[in-house]
């Protein structure tokens, strides 16, 4: 079980499902390498549409095997029925993992993609949240946009609204998606916080390694990338190692101001590579 997130700052790291043995390889020797720092948690998650649904299953229960670290096992709605929640629920009970991410999930054609329901299955991330509870025996962690949902149109107070739902029914922490200003992060856990939510919410870091697959990615999600930014990533996008540095600067800047504004931790979203967050984890230690 992870430690408190109330006591002690958490250091945790994102994994995608591998799509091939090459890229199983290549996970297994970044969670090695990222191993060292002891991180309080590992996360696994599901493919858009739910489509690496077995693969997660399979890859979180081999870490909580081979590794002593906690893992955090994705759980989404999408093309999974009531009954089907159940049975994965059993199976992560029975590969002794202790904690889920509950998620509404992207659909298959991606977060923008029109929501449709599975047949039987549930719809909201809240009504997963209340299955993982009633199942019992998983600490719950739900997801949390500092830019906003991007099914919201903007409305962020029923982002807050969502979130507080969640953790009435039972949710204990969130880890939020990608972003790059501070003020965001703490825009989002000020008015939780005036709302009498108690919700830790780990900010999300993005390590940026690729300025194509950033992009793709903030399109996707819907996350904007401040000029500034995206400014700066344009000067050295063609040369593949400034980019890795600018990428680790930036991350490392915004961890600093996280952590100073009284971040309960930081999640990283490692993009199964180990390099870049390890430095970035190596220069905040460095600074405290």
């Amino acid at each position: 079980m992870m430690r408190s997130l109330k006591n002690q700052l958490t250091y945790s790291f994102e994994f995608f499902p591998p799509k091939d043995v090459e890229g199983e390889e290549r996970l297994w020797a970044a969670m090695s390498q990222l191993e060292s720092i002891a991180p309080d948690f590992i996360s696994v998650t599901y493919g858009a549409g739910g489509s690496t649904r077995d693969r997660t299953i399979r890859i979180t229960s081999e870490i909580t095997a081979r590794t002593h670290i906690p893992t955090v096992a994705h759980l989404t709605c999408v093309g999974s029925t009531r009954d089907e929640l159940i049975e994965i629920l059993g199976k992560y009970r029975d590969a002794g993992i202790k904690s889920i991410l509950a998620l509404r999930g992207d659909p298959t054609g991606g977060p923008r993609a029109p929501w449709t329901p599975t047949p039987n299955g549930l719809s909201h991330a809240d009504e997963l949240v209340t299955l993982a509870a009633e199942f019992g025996g998983f600490t719950i962690g739900v997801a949390a946009f500092p830019d906003g949902h991007p099914a919201s149109d903007g409305d962020f107070s029923h982002d807050i609204e969502v979130l507080i739902e969640k953790e009435r029914r039972g949710a204990t922490f969130a880890t939020t998606q990608f972003f790059f200003e501070v003020d965001k992060w703490k825009s989002l856990v000020d008015k939780l916080e005036a709302k009498g939510s108690s919700l830790p919410i780990i900010p999300g870091i993005l390590p940026v390694t690729n300025v194509k697959q950033l992009n793709r990615m903030a399109e996707l999600s819907g996350t904007p990338i401040p000029a500034s930014v995206s400014e700066a990533f344009a000067k050295v996008e063609d040369n593949p190692e400034d980019v890795r540095k600018l990428g680790v600067d930036i991350a490392t800047k915004l961890c600093q101001e996280l952590l100073e504004a009284g971040a309960p931790g930081l999640h990283f979203y490692t993009m199964n590579t180990s390099t870049a967050t390890r430095e970035i984890y190596s220069q905040i230690m460095d600074l405290r």
